[in-house]
């Protein structure tokens, strides 16, 4: 994984916090090949149109796996950094090495790690969205089985892949399988992506 931040001392901060654990793997951003899958944690004091280049020459240029640890953030740019690929975001006063941990390992996953209040949000702003957009809501194009629209509804609900598999009685494998054949077959970005698609379309 690689750090971004605005100033020295905090990515000096965040590596002292993150190189005791050695599931951590290291890249020079340098050197890096674009396509790698890493991390990327950038650490920012809010979400303003620098963060959002920042974010999408990461996740498009870099194609890396992004956590956004952020200090404030309104409603609107919740959106808008979902839009960017973000899945893992953590409030900066919330982020301590154990949390930080939990983010990038469920972005490295390519699963999403939301803070409650920030997973209710996005919730809310999509049902807005929705009841906003013209025309009947119903099934779009490309629809989705019902075994895609239980798992994605657990998925809004901000459980992880073991709990799913749990609650439905399926192997993790399986729960994995269909969250990447439905984010593959109609070309969405990550689990947020996926659920916003759904919420849209009047499955959730």
């Amino acid at each position: 994984m690689s750090v971004h931040t605005s100033d020295p001392i905090s990515r000096a901060g965040v590596l002292s916090q993150l190189r005791q654990y050695p599931e951590i793997e290291w890249v020079d951003t340098d050197t890096a090949e674009p396509g790698s899958g890493h991390v990327a944690l950038l650490v920012v004091g809010s979400v303003d149109e620098t963060t959002l280049l920042r974010l999408r020459t990461l996740v498009q240029g870099e194609r890396a796996r992004p956590v956004l640890v952020v200090e404030r953030m309104r409603e609107a740019d919740l959106l808008n950094v979902a839009g960017c690929g973000v899945t893992s975001i953590v409030w900066r006063r919330e982020a301590t090495p154990a949390r930080l941990l939990r983010a990038i390992l469920a972005a490295h996953r390519g699963e999403g790690d939301l803070p409650a209040d920030l997973l209710g949000t996005f919730l809310t702003r999509m049902g807005q969205l929705k009841s906003s957009a013209p025309g009947p809501a119903g099934l779009p194009t490309m629809g989705l089985a019902p075994r895609e629209v239980e798992v994605l509804q657990l998925v809004a609900e901000g459980l992880d892949t073991a709990q799913i598999a749990d609650k439905l009685a399926y192997s993790e494998r399986t729960v994995k399988n269909v969250l990447q054949n439905l984010t593959s077959r109609l070309h969405l970005r990550n689990r947020t992506h996926a659920v916003a698609y759904a919420v849209r379309a009047g499955y959730i």
